[in-house]
């Protein structure tokens, strides 16, 4: 970790940096009470009510590198959560929610380890800092919470979660993991690949992160599915986007690429991705998906829309509900 003074002249060094962000930026770091051994952003929109509760919105880092560097994943952690070309922070001004990001590195050295994507090689580290980077997100989360406390600022016990490309399917998988926690996820790029709410097909066990075989490893309830199923989903991809990660060793070993190729074919676009929606439609989730025509691997205006009018739909059908409860 750095020391309390790297980290203040490196937020300060944002800060000049930046255009107006419209908002407060916090860079905060672990400190010795906490569960979590990295950093995080912590960004409040101007217009922040403090008269209700509100939701945390979190968007999981992706760097778009490996780096052992951390101040380079810090640094586009930071623009993650000041920017709205990010979705995280569009949807946070927009709707005047709280923003996590946290600083998880990718390490080059150990490239194999897909942090960013919540891969099946970071869940298994043990007696690291990379232990139980989703337990620790949990407690930056929290930790959050208590900070906007201290501010005035009520929050929701569940968060919004969303996502693009890598940190889109960190997102997915996280959402998987612990639907207790997250109200709705949001996400795209997926290399029209979503992790599936089954444990097995043909005889074939289905481990994480292709299904949830094995999910009692990493938690003792196991699958939540009924959770799951109920937790308000929006799965997106643009219809000429070749970002494909699958054939890639950082992202996949060669027995989870084969399982993908079997159950859901080798072209990601149509094929992979209608294969994962199928599973999702029979398997009863509450997901919405949507096939952008004529856009790539990007997140451009029209989808942020889409996202934030999803969000709000959700937000306010809850809410809708508890005042026709109170009547």
């Amino acid at each position: 970790m750095r020391n309390h003074l790297f980290y203040a002249m490196f937020s300060l060094f944002l800060f000049g940096c930046s255009d107006s962000i419209d908002g407060e930026l916090l860079l905060v770091e672990p400190g010795t009470d906490n569960d979590f051994e990295f950093p995080y952003y912590l960004f409040i929109p101007e217009g922040t009510p403090e008269d209700r509760d509100t939701f945390v919105i979190i968007e999981p880092n992706n760097s778009g590198f490996a780096d052992d560097d951390i101040e380079k994943h810090m640094d586009k952690a930071g623009r993650t959560a000041s920017r709205d070309f990010y979705l995280g922070n569009y949807l946070s001004k927009e709707l005047k929610y709280p923003l996590v990001v946290p600083v998880f590195p990718r390490s080059r050295t150990h490239w194999q380890i897909y942090t960013h994507a919540l891969d099946r090689d970071v869940m298994q580290q043990k007696d690291n800092e990379l232990e139980r980077i989703d337990k620790q997100l949990i407690s930056m989360y929290i930790d959050a919470k208590s900070r906007l406390q201290n501010k005035n600022i009520s929050t929701r016990d569940r968060f919004l979660l969303t996502g693009f490309s890598a940190s889109g399917t960190f997102a997915n998988r996280f959402t998987l993991l612990h639907p207790d926690k997250v109200y709705a996820v949001a996400a795209g790029g997926l290399n029209g690949l979503l992790m599936l709410p089954v444990d097995s097909l043909d005889h074939e066990a289905l481990e994480y992160p292709i299904g949830v075989a094995d999910l009692d490893e990493f938690r003792d309830e196991g699958f939540q599915e009924e959770l799951f199923q109920k937790t308000p989903q929006f799965y997106f991809m643009g219809e000429l986007d070749e970002n494909d990660a699958i054939p890639y060793d950082d992202a996949f070993s060669e027995h989870e690429r084969e399982q993908i190729y079997k159950i859901l074919g080798e072209n990601m676009m149509p094929d992979r991705w209608d294969k994962s929606r199928e599973f999702y439609t029979r398997a009863n989730i509450n997901a919405r998906f949507k096939t952008y025509n004529e856009i790539g691997h990007e997140q451009p205006e029209v989808i942020k829309k889409d996202i934030l009018e999803f969000f709000k739909e959700n937000i306010y059908k809850e809410r809708g509900a508890k005042a026709f409860l109170k009547s």
